[in-house]
């Protein structure tokens, strides 16, 4: 095997996260998912890598390296690139998640196929559909989420002085989700929609912050501006993203992948992503409260109270 197939693949060199993940390589259910979600980053010899062992699991699992490139008529070296880019160390570390992943559709639990929204489907339909597809997107991002770099990113949001998160459009609901959950317990956490109010709420950051960027595509610039400039400031920075290679990682000291889920006509990108940034979004605020319970506990029971007698008035006022 050449050196080029031995090099080590290191993404997101560019900033503090000189390598991604570091944590146990994804289980055989979450070789799918991982696929979907970083296919699009990938170069289109990795993408054949990766659509075949998708594809045939069984089938690829009984091939070498050597095997494998022939048939998807690239070169040892992409195999390799293509195992590492979806988190595992070698061929082989592959090789043993296509034979885990062969068995479980043999024993009956493929993953079935996402079907499109046509125009003239009946409202059931519409529903059924959805439904799935919101199933779906949370497995998906369930299966390759890194557990390593999530309990990174509860760590520090549970210390932090204060928490700034950044997202627009859709993604801007999701960050503004999470600074609700954050101060019921008791935390610090803004979620500026203006981008220069962003920056400038940045620029007060320093160690012991946390600046928390959504973008689904990871290349959103009113998003990556603040977040770079709370990195310089020395905060520690997160995103959450669709594209662990986008721009934003390389101010990111943690990245949270979420599904990328095809795109059709009447389900747009924005709500797919938006389920799973959610949940996300919940993953990260109940890793905290468990870190915090002491405090988040008697926090969230006093945010309750303080809204309980709305509550009470508004069932009030319909029995009237």
């Amino acid at each position: 095997m050449t050196d080029e197939v031995k090099e080590t693949f290191a993404p997101f060199a560019g900033g503090r996260r000189a390598t991604g993940g570091g944590g146990a390589p994804p289980a055989p259910a979450a070789l799918a998912a991982k696929v979907r979600t970083l296919a699009p980053s990938m170069t289109r010899s990795m993408q054949r890598v990766a659509e075949a062992v998708a594809g045939d699991p069984a089938g690829c699992a009984a091939l070498t390296v050597t095997g494998l490139a022939e048939l998807t008529g690239t070169s040892e070296a992409t195999v390799v690139r293509t195992a590492r880019l979806l988190g595992y160390p070698g061929y082989r570390d592959l090789r043993l998640a296509l034979a885990g992943l062969a068995a479980q559709q043999q024993s009956g639990r493929a993953p079935a196929i996402t079907t499109d929204i046509a125009v003239d489907d009946p409202i059931a339909d519409v529903v059924a559909k959805l439904a799935y597809d919101e199933q779906q997107t949370l497995a998906d991002t369930a299966a390759g989420l890194d557990t390593v770099q999530l309990g990174a990113a509860v760590a520090a949001l549970a210390a932090a002085r204060r928490t700034d998160v950044y997202g627009i459009g859709a993604s801007g609901l999701v960050a503004q989700d999470l600074t609700q959950k954050m101060l019921r317990i008791g935390l610090i956490a803004h979620a500026p929609g203006d981008t220069h109010l962003a920056v400038t709420n940045a620029v007060q950051l320093r160690a012991g912050d946390v600046a928390l960027a959504i973008t689904h595509s990871g290349s959103t610039g009113d998003v990556i501006e603040p977040l770079r400039v709370a990195f310089e400031r020395g905060a520690t920075t997160v995103a959450i993203t669709g594209r662990p290679d986008g721009p934003v990682t390389q101010y990111a000291d943690h990245v949270l992948t979420t599904s990328t889920a095809r795109e059709s006509e009447l389900r747009p990108a924005a709500m797919s992503s938006r389920t799973s940034q959610l949940l996300v979004v919940d993953c990260l605020f109940v890793g905290v409260a468990q870190r915090i319970y002491e405090s988040a506990a008697p926090a969230l029971a006093a945010s309750y109270e303080a809204l309980a007698h709305r509550h009470g008035a508004l069932r009030g006022d319909r029995g009237r």
